[in-house]
């Protein structure tokens, strides 16, 4: 079955490795894959562009079926494999609405992540602001605050939506794992923090961690002073 799968991807981008978790917990281990450079803008190839218009990854072949967005992919994988693996959506009602909360609810922290994280990557050296990189770093603490309070209310040892490891979890821990990577102050999220080192050594995180996190384990030091 894993055979038929092909993964275009690139290492330490989050929608890349939250998809490359949920394989691993679909027990989907040896699915094709081609890693593919950002810094030589291999993403941008033909053999992905055939398949994705919009020149990005990851990019999900199954026989057939193409799956562009990371999100669909990994809903893809949990809907097409559901009777194997890790059950990762619940059919409880009121758990599943928690836990796709959590999953869209997602983006928010990685944007606020990147603004900061990534600033002088994305703005270039003329438009760059003190007072723009100060709102950034304001609005990313905020969002830290409201999932320490999520983390706080499920209660400690718990997954992001509560004892189980689901979903959430599959497209929310590649996201959390860059705060510590960024060396971001412990104190500003405990919680997450917390959170962060009970799931970093589950097997199909530890099968999936970025590559050249593995060769050069210390990233920037831009979350420093948030």
């Amino acid at each position: 079955m894993a055979q038929n799968i092909m993964l275009y991807w690139g290492s330490g981008s989050p929608p890349c490795w939250k998809v490359m978790i949920a394989l691993e917990e679909k027990l989907l281990q040896g699915y094709k894959h081609k890693l593919l450079s950002f810094e030589k803008n291999e993403h941008k190839c033909e053999e992905v562009k055939a398949l994705n218009p919009r020149a990005q990854v990851p990019t999900l072949k199954h026989g057939n079926i193409v799956v562009n967005e990371s999100f669909a992919a990994c809903l893809y994988l949990e809907n097409t494999f559901k009777s194997q693996g890790t059950r990762l959506i619940p059919d409880d009602p009121a758990e599943q609405a928690l836990v796709y909360q959590r999953m869209f609810e997602s983006n928010n922290l990685q944007k606020k992540m990147y603004d900061v994280a990534f600033y002088e990557w994305y703005v270039p050296e003329g438009e760059r602001l003190e007072s723009a990189l100060k709102r950034n770093k304001e609005n990313l603490i905020t969002e830290l605050k409201l999932w320490e309070g999520y983390l706080e209310k499920t209660g400690k040892g718990s997954y992001l939506a509560g004892k189980n490891f689901t979903m959430a979890d599959v497209v929310c821990f590649p996201i959390v794992a860059y705060f510590p990577r960024f060396h971001c102050p412990k104190e500003r999220c405990p919680r997450l923090m917390e959170y962060y080192e009970m799931v970093k050594d589950r097997p199909s995180i530890k099968a999936s961690w970025p590559p050249h996190w593995l060769e050069k384990p210390e990233g920037q030091d831009t979350l420093k002073n948030l």
